[in-house]
């Protein structure tokens, strides 16, 4: 292991977990999803999303939820309405293209999980998810 940062640690940990949801995508036929295409499938709600609200929970640059819903809506993977609530908004939908994703990479998601549980134990990754929530909930 090169260094014990914690920031290096988690990076390369989710680097492994994002893989293997990479991978399962890609043989459920779902190959042209990219990593930062998960913040949409992750924050999207049944009722619509405005790409402003997405760029909030996912904390990244509007920029970069603009350009991720852009391509996976030339993807058939979402699609762009009017909001009913503000005339200038539009809401973000997923497909039914798009709705087929969210349960390929929670399947994936968990395997990975009792992975990393049978590599260590279930107490410890238990022990980490509550670190790492408490973690966050002090930093917003």
């Amino acid at each position: 292991m090169p260094s014990s940062s914690l920031g290096l640690l988690l990076r390369l940990v989710h680097q492994h977990w994002t893989q293997a949801v990479e991978a399962a995508l890609d043989k459920a036929g779902y190959g042209d999803i990219r990593p930062p295409h998960a913040n949409v499938f992750t924050f999207a709600r049944p009722e619509g999303i405005q790409v402003s609200e997405l760029t909030r929970l996912a904390r990244v640059r509007k920029q970069t939820m603009t350009q991720a819903v852009e391509e996976l809506e030339r993807l058939g993977y979402v699609e762009r309405r009017p909001d009913p609530n503000d005339r200038r908004g539009r809401l973000v939908f997923l497909t039914e293209k798009g709705q087929g994703v969210r349960p390929i990479a929670m399947a994936a998601g968990r395997r990975v999980d009792e992975s990393w549980a049978a590599l260590t134990s279930q107490q410890q990754m238990d022990d980490l998810r509550t670190a790492l929530r408490r973690l966050l909930e002090q930093l917003q």
